[in-house]
């Protein structure tokens, strides 16, 4: 099998990638919301199925965010330099805004259709078509579901965590799912501006004006969750130059490191999901084809007990003793022998087949058959 070589993604390459997976995760989350009449299990198995789906498609390029919140922790966590975070936040902006323009082109196929209160877009107060719910209660509840969604993503795609390179997306996706679950009855499920702002734009006066809480709530839950997981559980590794609250140092630099954020599992470890020839649970050094190191082959080759004795090899300073030709002599394989006494300071001999009792000078003798 060839040899893949590893590309470092352009910052073209990023940014496409990244608008790419915000506008399948807008597309198809609002658009199952829209098109299911609110169904709270199907819409929240298209949030989380996207996210599966683009981490494992584009996630190697750019990390897979789709998510100014997750750009936003990512960076307060130690996983990505602040210089970048423009770029991202413009991408997921475009896509959103891109998935909500194709979702309103596509919702005048119907006769008679409002795109007004129509775009799957978020809400709170009696713009809740189920209750009022309070904008405290709608503040507190992003901010929290955003804060556990950054906390899983940030403790899966840790280094130490030996799960990641495989199952990271599937718990990602199936992360969201379960938020979705809970919060769109109450606030139509945000913890991502761009998705908010994709749809909010087009769905008329009121979800304009409410947009500002589905802005900051996931903006806080992020920055809450970034900031605390390393306090919490440590870092997996040394945060990258310029992320976090530490704008100069860290030993990575702003270079382009496999691995380094979401799907792009194990944070520059050899072995990472997205690695060429890795093996699963497999130690960095040693992947699949590979030969064992050096470290692991046998120091000394076994020795072959049926081959012709050696002498001992001569200790530094003294001669070397001389060997006598082995006597090839019917009915004496694996007669009784006896080693000849070890000299003081030397290392007694190994043993001669067909060696006789009462050698003591040292020397092989054979008996005579008779």
């Amino acid at each position: 099998m060839s040899d893949i070589v590893e590309d470092t993604p352009t910052t073209g390459q990023k940014f496409t990638a990244e608008l790419l997976g915000t506008f399948v995760l807008v597309f198809f989350g609002c658009g199952a919301a829209i098109y299911s009449g609110g169904n709270i299990v199907s819409t929240g198995l298209t949030f989380g199925l996207t996210v599966v789906v683009m981490a494992y498609a584009v996630g190697r390029i750019s990390g897979g965010h789709f998510n100014p919140a997750v750009t936003l922790g990512a960076v307060l966590g130690g996983r990505l330099p602040w210089n970048k975070v423009g770029i991202y936040f413009a991408a997921q902006l475009v896509g959103g805004l891109l998935a909500g323009a194709v979702l309103f082109g596509l919702g005048h196929g119907f006769d008679g259709f409002t795109a007004e209160g129509n775009m799957g877009q978020n809400f709170f107060g009696d713009q809740n078509p189920v209750a009022p719910y309070a904008w405290w209660a709608a503040l507190l509840l992003e901010i929290l579901l955003t804060a556990v969604f950054l906390w899983v993503i940030l403790a899966v795609t840790d280094e130490r965590n030996q799960i990641n390179a495989v199952m990271g997306p599937l718990a990602i996706g199936l992360t969201l799912a379960m938020i979705h679950f809970v919060a769109i009855p109450l606030t139509g499920t945000s913890v991502n501006p761009a998705r908010s702002i994709g749809v909010g734009v087009f769905a008329g006066t009121d979800a304009i004006v409410q947009l500002w809480l589905f802005v900051v709530a996931p903006f806080v839950g992020a920055a809450i969750a970034g900031l605390t997981y390393p306090i919490l559980f440590g870092h997996g590794a040394e945060p990258v130059a310029g992320s976090g609250l530490n704008f100069g140092g860290g030993r990575k630099g702003d270079q382009f490191v496999p691995g380094n954020y979401e799907a792009q599992w194990n944070q520059g470890q050899q072995g990472g999901w997205g690695q060429p020839g890795a093996a699963w649970g497999a130690p960095p050094q040693q992947q699949w084809g590979q030969q064992p190191t050096p470290q692991q082959q046998p120091s000394q080759p076994q020795p072959d007990p049926y081959s012709t004795p050696q002498a001992p090899p001569a200790q530094w300073g003294q001669p070397a003793p001389q060997q006598q030709p082995p006597a090839q002599q019917p009915g004496q394989w694996g007669a009784p022998q006896q080693q000849p006494p070890a000299q003081p300071g030397q290392p007694s001999a190994p043993g001669h087949w067909g060696n006789p009792d009462g050698d003591d000078d040292g020397r092989t003798q054979v008996r005579r058959p008779d």
